[in-house]
């Protein structure tokens, strides 16, 4: 392996080899398809045991992480560099957007496999995680609601080349307010002319198209279930403008800007689903992504967790290895467990979305408990690490620093709660029980 720009070059001999496990494992789908076919036909089963094929995926993405990705993290955190040269890596190896289908040219991984990736790739570095994976929020609205024409088109373009594609929700003034939306979007003939601007676009800078929802409905008394429609946006239309990058707390590599729409022409036939049905689709993309976001929170705390205890046997005070003082080895084991009970939850949901359950109240869960475990788990690695873990010299810093922001995107914590408490109440009132089995 070489090193140019600070970025790590994997020998062609370890791209094809990882190149040539990883399409084998691909080819073992259509046992393994059968497999859960056979399971959703008979006795409801229970396992907590990754199947072969699923480690292998596991494996192959934690060793491009490890030999990729974790060693070209400083450089680019410093930088702020969009990590163009990894991203194209992971997409010559089907770690990009592998849960494309595959009659659109993609991997065709289901959720929890993306998911495994996902974590993988988190664990060398967040950022380059989401230069990588980012485009996924633009792709699940399109799964969703698209027609056979448009994932053709949309989807196949993403699985034939490393481009990247972003989700326009947010604004400057609505954030978790989604019905706060402002831009809008006017019927004229054949076309539709969007205007406004997006806020904390991922990707934006760089994005071969955009997921967009607009209001549609002048009416302010209109329900959000028909205010709204979805869009798909060519990225080289004539009228959108591409803000300044941001300089954010963390993640810093992965392009994040303002878009701005000025009379921007969209034909008809690029409205993904129903007119007025745009609020309902870009809902169900986050059913579908969240297990997604958890899972890089998981990557993050499970780095947290090994930087952490690796250390705690190489430091010593008063005599011994700072990993036999209860005050340190008790932070170890709540890191722990709290790693293996989100990672227990985000699994549980993917599921779910393989299954063909919607379930936002265990996506909220999963995505809140994951950010949640991701922050606690970075913090106590930095007391661990005293004061290194607050020197640049050290990794625990910035895996400190990009675990926040799962707080935050795809929905907050407090979001989530609120998703959570509303499907808890609905429940027992139904039913007189929390649970949920």
């Amino acid at each position: 392996m070489c090193i140019i720009n600070g970025v790590p070059q994997a020998s062609g001999s370890f791209l094809a080899s990882l190149f040539t496990s990883f399409f084998e494992m691909l080819s073992n789908r259509v046992l393994s398809g059968l497999s859960r076919t056979a399971n959703r036909s008979g006795v409801r089963m229970m396992s907590f045991d990754l199947s072969d094929t699923q480690r292998e995926y596991q494996a192959a993405a934690l060793k491009f992480s490890k030999e990729v990705m974790l060693p070209a993290a400083a450089h680019h955190d410093v930088t702020g560099e969009f990590p163009w040269e990894i991203v194209k890596q992971a997409h010559s190896l089907g770690l990009m957007n592998p849960q494309i289908p595959e009659e659109c040219g993609g991997p065709g991984l289901n959720n929890v496999e993306t998911a495994l990736v996902v974590e993988a790739l988190s664990y060398g570095c967040s950022g380059i995680q989401l230069a990588i994976m980012g485009p996924s929020l633009a792709i699940a609205p399109v799964l969703i609601a698209g027609n056979p024409e448009q994932k053709k088109k949309y989807l196949g373009m993403l699985a034939e080349e490393p481009l990247i594609a972003s989700y326009c929700v947010s604004e400057p003034g609505a954030g978790s307010d989604v019905n706060g939306v402002k831009t809008r979007a006017e019927k004229k003939g054949d076309e539709w002319v969007i205007n406004g601007s997006k806020m904390w676009i991922t990707g934006g800078g760089y994005a071969k198209w955009f997921f967009v929802l607009a209001r549609t409905n002048p009416d302010p008394k209109c329900p959000p279930g028909k205010a709204f429609t979805a869009f798909v946006v060519d990225g080289d239309a004539t009228g959108i403008s591409r803000g300044k990058k941001e300089i954010n707390m963390g993640q810093r590599c992965a392009d994040t800007r303002a878009i701005t729409f000025e009379d921007v022409r969209v034909p008809a036939a690029n409205v993904l689903g129903a007119e007025g049905a745009g609020f309902k689709v870009a809902m169900a993309a986050f059913d579908l992504t969240r297990p997604g976001v958890a899972a890089g929170a998981l990557g993050v705390a499970w780095r947290a967790l090994d930087e952490a205890s690796k250390y705690s046997l190489e430091r010593k005070t008063f005599g011994t290895q700072i990993a036999n003082h209860q005050g340190v080895s008790f932070m170890l084991a709540d890191m722990a467990i709290n790693l293996e009970l989100a990672r227990l939850i985000t699994y549980r949901a993917a599921n779910d979305v393989d299954k063909g359950v919607r379930s936002s109240y265990y996506a909220s869960i999963a995505k809140c408990f994951a950010a949640d475990t991701a922050n606690t788990a970075a913090a106590n690695a930095v007391q661990i690490f005293g004061g290194n873990g607050f020197n640049t010299e050290y990794p625990v810093e910035k895996l400190m620093r990009d675990a926040k922001i799962y707080q935050i995107y795809e929905g907050t914590s407090q979001i989530q709660r609120m998703v959570i408490a509303r499907t808890l109440l609905q429940t027992v009132a139904q039913t007189g029980t929390a649970s949920t089995f």
